[in-house]
């Protein structure tokens, strides 16, 4: 009655793969699939992606960047107000302002510092005396830059795109990876069919000799005994098979995953009838190992970023100074035509100094 019910769940598995889609691969074909579709090409595309971006966003640190910017306000309060003579008093205010800025700035990477090129312009309505006045400044230049402090930009010019071309290699490198790792569970299918195309042909030869020990037993020509074993034999070959039919459905499973096959499809690679024979000298193997693996930037980079720490530690800990310097032009009127009439020079410096103890 067991081996009854094992034939019949047999018959129904075989029945439901045979009404299945079959796909054919071969072994190109798999890894092809496999660097496009796999979770883990995947993955490898969002890291590089996410490094590509962070490369570009250094890159536009170094290019000149616009800005505009506004900040109107409305102000309707009592505050003190310092008088002419010095004292102060409690006045209400009623305000509405308006201003625009344009803004050029280009970072120095040489020295850490910044240039800007700006033009500002505010309006400002006295609500109370219905008044109007303009404040325009037509062109500003100006310079900051730190003194004795940290260069960010110049140590990023260093490091960013090593770890950019370790991105990059660590991508290709993932892709080899996944094509190593499709050949492997490739060739265990294939040998998983193999061997249940053995299994299910020794089942077909044990079952034959059976029928025909069923006919000479009933003349009499063997004995029981002989009998019972080739029934043995049967059952053994009929476990094989079986256990063969389980080992491919667990190597399809796994290589279908791999591959990012979603579809319940059944597989059926196609190795190559003759293996390449290749050799790869120490010194050209050498060679490509130090073009192509990311190691050699993955420690380049940890030497940069040391002595960028150690670069920024010491800057930390030493005398700070900060410079800023603009010069630009500069004039007021009641109406906008008359703020950029015979405009004022007007310029600023400071020097801030700041030395831990």
């Amino acid at each position: 009655m067991r081996n009854i019910l094992f034939l019949a769940c047999f018959f129904c598995a075989s029945q439901a793969l045979a009404q299945e889609e079959t796909m054919s691969l071969t072994l190109s074909q798999a890894i092809e699939i496999a660097q496009a579709n796999s979770p883990e090409a995947e993955s490898a595309r969002n890291t590089y992606r996410s490094a590509y971006w962070s490369y570009r966003f250094y890159k536009a640190n170094y290019l000149p960047s616009v800005t505009l910017s506004s900040s109107p306000y409305f102000n309707r309060q009592i505050s003190k107000i310092t008088q002419n003579d010095g004292t102060s008093l409690f006045m209400k205010q009623n305000q509405l302002g308006f201003d625009v800025n344009m803004s050029i700035n280009q970072n120095i990477w040489f020295t850490g510092g910044n240039l800007f090129i700006q033009s500002k312009v505010n309006r400002m309505d006295e609500l109370e005396n219905k008044t109007t006045s303009y404040n325009t400044q037509p062109v500003v230049i100006g310079y900051q830059q730190a003194i004795f402090g940290y260069n960010s930009l110049k140590w990023d010019r260093r490091i960013e795109p090593v770890q950019f071309r370790q991105a990059r290699k660590a991508y290709n490198e993932a892709l080899e990876l996944i094509a190593s790792q499709t050949c492997n569970y490739f060739f265990n299918l294939a040998s998983a069919q193999t061997n249940l195309d053995i299994a299910s042909s020794n089942y077909a030869s044990a079952d034959t000799l059976y029928r025909y020990a069923q006919g000479r037993y009933n003349i009499g020509t063997i004995t029981e005994s002989d009998m019972l074993q080739l029934e043995i034999n049967k059952l053994s070959e009929e476990t094989n098979m079986m256990n063969a039919r389980i080992e491919v459905e667990n190597q399809m499973q796994i290589l279908r995953s791999f591959l990012g096959i979603k579809d319940e499809v059944t597989l059926k690679v196609i190795p190559e009838k003759e293996v390449p024979k290749f050799e790869i000298p120490l010194v050209d193997a050498l060679k490509m190992a130090f073009e192509n693996s990311p190691e050699p930037e993955y420690f380049e980079r940890q030497k940069l970023q040391s002595q960028s720490n150690l670069a920024s530690a010491r800057a930390n800990a030493g005398l700070k100074a900060d410079l800023y310097v603009k010069f630009g032009l500069s004039q007021t009127g009641e109406k906008l035509k008359d703020a950029y009439r015979d405009p004022m020079n007007q310029q600023y410096a400071s020097i801030g100094i700041s030395l831990p103890l």
